[in-house]
């Protein structure tokens, strides 16, 4: 890896090789490719090989550098997660012995510049994991109306002032277009009623919530997640790892609807969520919010 290189600590490493076990070797897919962090933990460990896939060609090409060495043992493919099985079809690939998923946004992608995922920079208002496919920030709300648009603000970001946030945006794109990180941060700073100290940035809320809505980041994950398990061989493991509130609440009504469909020959091995540990939380503070939960196909 050269200076130019970012560096990313994968999250959970240790706790994906525990419960995904590569050691069995065989094949596995990392849904979530990144920068290949976890795909090098899985080969070393004893994976015979996995196939990679990432919606974000930046990064694809990223961890197609990294895992350089293990080529002949990895293929990165350049693909949502929740296409992968139509992917793995087209590969003619019946048959798996484990999947991770780490879902959500990853530290490369909120420092790089000019992806508008973050306000601590002004930048273009983007917030495309794939900058090839579908509308940026700045065009949905060019366009959205009020009520939808505070909808997202409050599902996916959790804001309680979303219809306040919504009504300024409105307003303020009538008079110049919100094409900025900047100034998209200064509207919503100066609708959301705050007094004295706050622990987080006004902004913070609305923006997490406009990402998820921009990017789908919540659509398919059900079925994504049963279509990865009916591909598993018996014995194999499918991992996920989830930042969001939301997305752990449908990993763990999944995980639990197929384990209690007698027919689908699931058993769930995290009774709770397994988050990192305190070395970890120490070293990489992108850890704290993570949640592992791990299910096998049985039978």
């Amino acid at each position: 890896m050269d200076e130019q290189t970012p560096v990313h600590q994968p999250v959970m490493v240790a706790e994906v090789l525990e419960w995904l076990a590569p050691e069995r070797g065989g094949l596995f897919v990392d849904g979530t490719l990144g920068l290949g962090g976890h795909t090098r933990a899985m080969l070393e460990a004893g994976a015979a090989r996995v196939i990679g896939f990432d919606r974000d060609p930046s990064a694809l090409a990223l961890a197609t550098a990294n895992l350089a060495p293990l080529a002949g043992r990895v293929q990165c493919l350049h693909s949502d997660y929740r296409d992968a099985p139509a992917c793995l079809d087209a590969l003619g690939v019946a048959h798996i012995d484990g999947a991770l998923l780490d879902l959500g946004v990853s530290s490369m992608q909120l420092d790089a510049p000019d992806r508008g995922f973050s306000f601590r920079r002004d930048e273009p208002l983007d917030m495309r994991m794939d900058q090839t496919s579908g509308p940026s920030a700045a065009e949905i709300l060019r366009t959205i109306d009020e009520e939808p648009l505070a909808d997202a603000i409050y599902q996916f970001g959790e804001e309680r002032h979303s219809r306040r946030v919504a009504r300024a945006i409105v307003r303020q794109r009538e008079l110049a277009p919100i094409d900025t990180t900047g100034r998209l941060a200064e509207i919503v700073r100066r609708a959301v009623p705050h007094r004295g100290y706050q622990r987080i940035d006004p902004a913070t809320r609305t923006f997490q919530g406009l990402r998820i809505f921009v990017n789908r980041e919540l659509d398919g994950l059900d079925a994504a997640l049963r279509a990865f398990m009916g591909r598993l061989s018996a014995g194999g493991r499918l991992v996920v790892i989830s930042f969001h509130s939301l997305e752990d609440r449908i990993v763990k009504h999944t995980f639990r609807a197929m384990a209690a469909d007698e027919t689908a020959g699931v058993q769930v091995l995290t009774k709770r969520p397994i988050t990192a540990g305190d070395d970890e939380l120490a070293r990489n503070p992108r850890a704290r919010s993570a949640k592992l939960r791990a299910a096998m196909r049985v039978g």
